[in-house]
Formats: C-alpha cells, sequence, structure tokens
C-alpha cells in the first residue's frame, strides 16, 4: 500500500529471509515465483497510528493507486494551515478532533465520497473513544480480535484490517483470501492462467483452493501472499521494485 513517507519505512521484525527460504521448500511452484519474482522487500509504515493508516486504506479503498494518492495528500494539505509541516516539507498529519470539526466542504473538496467522508468521521470519533485501539494496544492484540475490533468502525471490513496487519503491524501469517491481486496471482502460479488472458471472475482462485494451498505456507501466508502480487506485476510485465 503506497505511502508519501517511503523513506520511513522500515523491515518487518520476523525473519523474513528464513520465511522466503522455508516457503520455497515447502510449496515447489511458490518457490519458482520466488525465484522469477526476486527479494522480498514489503516495508511497513514505521511511524503511523492506527488512526493514520486506517484513515490512508479507507481512502485507498476501490480507487486506482495514483487516484487515492492525490486524494490523500490533498486531504493531508488541507490541514496544513493548522497542524504544519514536518522537517521533510511534507504535511503534518490530522488528529481525529481536528477531522471531526472540519466542515463537508473540506472533506469533498479532497476528492472524498460522501460515504467514505462519513466513514473517516466514524473513524476518528471511534478512535477517541477507544474502540480503534493505540498501537501498543493493538500490537499486543491478535489478529482475529483485531479484526472483530475494527470492523465495527463504519466502511472497515475485514479486508482492511488484514492490509493493517500486513502493512502497519506486520503480522507474518495474514491470509486475505478476498483479495483481487492475490486470487488473480494464486491463479496465474497455481491454476494455469495465462498472463495474456482476459480475467473474468471464474477464472480467479476462489476462497477454498486458496486455503487449502495455504495449508503449506504456514506460518508465513503475509509473505507468501506479497508473492502472489508480485505474481500480477510480474504478467504485467511490470519490473519488481523495492515498495
Amino acid at each position: 500500500m503506497p505511502s508519501p513517507h517511503k523513506d520511513r519505512r522500515r523491515k518487518p521484525s520476523y525473519d523474513t529471509e528464513r520465511a522466503v527460504a522455508e516457503l520455497a521448500a515447502a510449496d515447489q511452484k511458490l518457490g519458482r515465483l520466488i525465484e522469477r519474482a526476486g527479494p522480498f522487500t514489503l516495508r511497513l509504515a514505521a511511524t503511523q497510528s492506527p488512526f493514520e493508516a486506517l484513515t490512508e486504506s479507507i481512502i485507498y479503498q476501490q480507487l486506482h493507486g495514483k487516484a487515492a494518492a492525490t486524494i490523500h495528500r490533498r486531504l493531508l494539505e488541507s490541514f496544513s494551515g493548522i497542524c504544519g509541516l514536518d522537517g521533510d516539507g511534507d504535511p503534518i498529519h490530522f488528529q481525529p478532533q481536528e477531522l471531526l470539526d472540519c466542515p463537508n466542504e473540506q472533506l469533498r473538496h479532497a476528492g472524498l465520497s460522501h460515504n467514505k467522508a462519513l466513514a473517516l468521521r466514524d473513524l476518528a470519533a471511534k478512535t477517541l473513544d477507544g474502540t480503534v485501539p493505540t498501537l501498543a494496544k493493538a500490537k499486543k492484540m491478535s489478529d482475529e480480535a483485531l479484526i472483530e475490533h475494527l470492523s465495527q468502525v463504519r466502511g472497515i471490513g475485514k479486508w482492511t484490517v488484514e492490509m493493517f496487519l500486513m502493512f502497519r503491524l506486520g503480522r507474518p501469517n495474514v491470509l486475505p483470501v478476498d483479495d483481487y491481486g492475490i486470487r488473480k496471482g494464486f491463479a496465474l502460479t497455481f491454476l494455469g492462467l495465462k498472463p495474456d488472458a482476459k480475467v473474468t471472475p471464474d477464472l480467479l482462485a476462489k476462497k477454498e483452493q486458496i486455503m487449502r494451498r495455504a495449508k503449506k505456507w504456514q506460518p508465513w501466508s503475509s509473505v507468501a501472499c506479497w508473492y502472489m502480487w508480485r505474481a500480477c506485476d510480474l504478467a504485467a510485465g511490470k519490473v519488481v521494485q523495492p515498495e
């Protein structure tokens, strides 16, 4: 997931080299994909609070990356008069109360839909009332508990929390079986989908197929899923670059 502060990203705390080696040994087809795609370069946002990370996730839902990044940047910039700029000249992220206090026109001008504006306001309110845990508390909660807890926020479902688990908390064994890229990457890697095929829903991997194969991936499903996304990049002829 893109971030406006790529220089403030870090490696996951788990042993990524061990994870890649064990996956390649456990699943030969995945091993061949790993060899083609290259090193595991997932990086975590090092400084985002749960509120900041989930704000970004909500904005990115169902949008192409470039469009979402533009909206995210506009929203941050719209608060710069209140929040100021950091040492790099980037706008400092707004706090929950500042979002609740801002007019609807400010959110619309940034490019947010009505539903996303409502979701962000609910996220802010539930951050203030403690429904959304602090980062310290989130780190102590299980994946399942966080999914249940954060899904209480309007506009946040299981997928959004799974992205939070993978890209903010660095959990090693997340399996987002409903993610389009993972379903397509799985089909490319394991089901014989041709890179130049026109992808229709019936050609994508089914949830049960992914879960069955993923028994081989324990306890490194997050790493295997990252390589499913890389399979999509390879099929599209994209050069895989560190995030």
